[in-house]
């Protein structure tokens, strides 16, 4: 080969391999448009779209939404109280954890609070008077001025409304904690079949009358602490209120191992099991709870369709679960903010790359769609 045919090959061979890599470039670049305006070409639409606004997926969800309960500390499932369609009110317990160290714990800060109480209730009490004995008017004259230790009686007198005002507030606190612990009772008993809904109805009023008496006891003791001429508390009352609030810390720990229901509703879902460790970090929640009284939809709108649509404005909603039905809507809250899209259109499987802005939309006869079913949400023009 001559090197004038030789340098002529190499210059054709670059203009190939300069050609094909436009070639590549052009394809990945339509490759790339292409997923783009993937997610907004693969959006469901209607036969009749003129009848839309526009259309968004969605997934039918809770009026409350879906609440997913978790262990607010870190500890051994002992019990799991509900399960899967319960019907729950709200406080109601759910599911305890393991408490023997912490009842130890309330126990020696109630035997605390008993011997600080004792040990002020002894320094307070009144001094036997001698007996008296007549005194000439010379030897009154020279009796010596009040001590210390009489001012301290005097002082201890006027603190003595103070201290019955706590000790009030302190038994309030108590009866609010049986109450609550025969509500809870109550209510597991009525879930076992052991107890009526009349005595549970028993139980909730005798919490709610506890509750009102110590709000009452606490509300005196601040009047009392307000009035002028109370004297502070001295270092044995310190002591008593010490062991009272540590005790009350105890009281918390213990009442923190019970998990109760957030809010009135169903358990939609159960991940706890008796002997697992429960933690606030734990990726899974232990239950999930939720109104479906009332359902909701949560759809996706792409955000170049926002200006479509308005609060109030009517929606259908269309299930493939339910095909040739449709439900109706109103469009109840619009977020003010642009999110990457979680739930993926028709037909996908992988998140999109659109942005979108949430849309809630009120389902007025919900039945027979189900938490979590997946849907297409058709808005309707205003006036329609």
């Amino acid at each position: 080969m001559t090197p004038s045919s030789m340098s002529a090959w190499k210059g054709r061979s670059a203009a190939c391999v300069g050609a094909v890599a436009v070639a590549l470039a052009l394809a990945m670049l339509a490759a790339r448009t292409g997923e783009q305006e993937g997610a907004r070409a693969a959006r469901p639409e209607a036969s009749d779209d003129k009848r839309w606004q526009t259309v968004a997926p969605g997934r039918v969800e809770p009026a409350s939404g879906t609440i997913k309960v978790a262990a607010p500390v870190m500890g051994v499932i002992a019990q799991v109280i509900v399960k899967v369609n319960d019907k729950v009110f709200a406080g109601e317990p759910l599911v305890r954890l393991v408490d023997a160290e912490a009842r130890a714990r309330l126990a020696a800060a109630e035997a605390q609070v008993a011997f600080r109480l004792q040990a002020r209730n002894e320094e307070s009490a009144p001094v036997p008077a001698a007996p008296a004995v007549r005194a000439a008017p010379a030897a009154r004259a020279a009796r010596p001025a009040p001590q210390r230790g009489e001012a301290v009686v005097a002082d201890v007198d006027k603190a003595a409304p103070r201290r019955r005002a706590e000790d009030a507030v302190a038994d309030a606190d108590k009866a609010v904690m049986e109450a609550q612990t025969a509500l809870d009772l109550a209510a597991v008993e009525r879930r076992a079949g052991a107890a009526s809904d009349a005595a549970l109805e028993a139980a909730r009023a005798a919490l709610a009358r506890a509750q009102d008496r110590q709000r009452q006891q606490k509300a005196e003791l601040r009047r009392i602490e307000a009035a002028p001429g109370t004297p502070l508390p001295n270092f044995v009352d310190g002591q008593v209120n010490v062991a009272r609030a540590e005790a009350a810390a105890a009281a918390a720990a213990i009442e923190r191992l019970t998990i109760r229901a957030p809010i009135s509703g169903t358990v939609l879902q159960v991940n706890a099991k008796p002997g697992e460790l429960a933690a606030p970090t734990n990726a899974q929640p232990l239950l999930i709870i939720g109104d479906i009284s009332a359902l909701r939809v949560r759809a996706e709108l792409d955000e170049r369709d926002v200006g479509e649509v308005k609060l109030g404005q009517s929606a259908v909603i269309r299930a493939d679960a339910f095909r040739g039905r449709e439900f109706a809507g109103k469009v109840s809250f619009i977020a003010p903010i642009v999110e990457p899209g979680r739930i993926s259109a028709r037909g996908q499987r992988n998140v999109t790359d659109v942005d979108v802005i949430e849309v809630l939309v009120d389902v007025a006869q919900p039945d027979p769609l189900a938490v979590g079913m997946k849907v297409d949400v058709y808005f309707q023009p205003d006036g329609r």
